[in-house]
């Protein structure tokens, strides 16, 4: 098997595992989510491993899932920068109060995340070095938007206090969601210059993480739309997630119209110019 179909395997598995979870119910939920999480960091950090290196997966290893757990472990004993919040046990072992595969999560979605504001922008001048940057937060951050309804409806979590919320999200408060687009920014900020310059780039090597974030987007509106009876998440994530997915998926569509879609790589997208480019 080459090294781009690892990261399609997983990528099939990862799928399958999220489309039965609205099929099934406690214990067994609880566990299914426990490995998704664990498929999603080890496709994520098996695709930076296959496709960059050791340097740009001991980066995401050690700015996603280690910053993840040290912001996190921050959260439950202070409550900032999220606010006050308490663990459930549902999700497996703790440590400081955090579920182990909760840094996973982040670094789960970091990757694909970056890339596809990598995809969007271009790569030398600063204020495309700046827009990349908020893309690759946004991209994250509202991801949550989708996450922690869902994850607040099982019980995983609880929050002490849950006000202000957004309108329809009750339990939430408005603080979770500027806590995670922080320590997004401040993530993103360090993967760069620790993945190494090849992670300013994209190919075909980042097809799967590209799918990943783009079915992230659009099976999560689906699930919580129709399956998960949590039609007010489906739309603030929809929105959210929609800055970086939307573009995205018209980049997309527009290259494989180009004549040089298939070409070994390609640069990255910048407005107004080829889209392959």
């Amino acid at each position: 098997m080459t090294r781009r179909g690892v990261s399609w395997a997983l990528l099939a598995v990862l799928v399958l595992a999220q489309i039965c979870y609205p099929l099934t119910t406690g214990a067994t939920r609880a566990g299914l989510t426990v490995a998704t999480v664990v498929l999603g960091w080890l496709l994520s950090v098996g695709h930076a491993l296959l496709s960059r290196g050791p340097r740009a997966a001991a980066a995401l290893v050690a700015v996603a899932t280690g910053g993840g757990f040290a912001i996190e472990a921050i959260g439950v004993a202070t409550g900032v920068p999220f606010g006050s919040y308490d663990y459930s046990g549902e999700l497996g072992p703790k440590l400081a109060g955090v579920p182990l595969i909760i840094p996973l999560a982040w670094t789960w979605m970091a990757w694909p995340a970056w890339l596809a504001a990598v995809r969007l922008t271009g790569g030398s001048p600063a204020l495309w070095r700046v827009r990349r940057l908020a893309l690759a937060a946004l991209g994250l951050a509202a991801w949550d938007l989708f996450l922690d309804p869902q994850m607040v409806a099982e019980g995983y979590w609880v929050w002490r206090n849950a006000t202000p919320a957004l309108p329809g999200l009750p339990g939430i408060p408005v603080s979770n969601y500027l806590g995670w687009l922080l320590f997004a920014v401040l993530l993103m900020s360090a993967l760069r210059p620790l993945a190494g310059p090849d992670a300013e780039r994209t190919d075909h090597r980042d097809h799967p993480m590209i799918a990943l974030y783009l079915w992230t987007y659009f099976s999560s509106i689906l699930a919580h739309a129709v399956f998960l009876d949590l039609p007010a998440s489906a739309l603030w994530g929809a929105a959210g997630m929609s800055v970086t997915a939307v573009p995205l998926a018209v980049v997309l569509l527009r290259a494989r119209r180009a004549p040089d879609f298939h070409r070994e790589g390609h640069q990255p997208y910048r407005p107004g110019v080829d889209a392959t480019r």
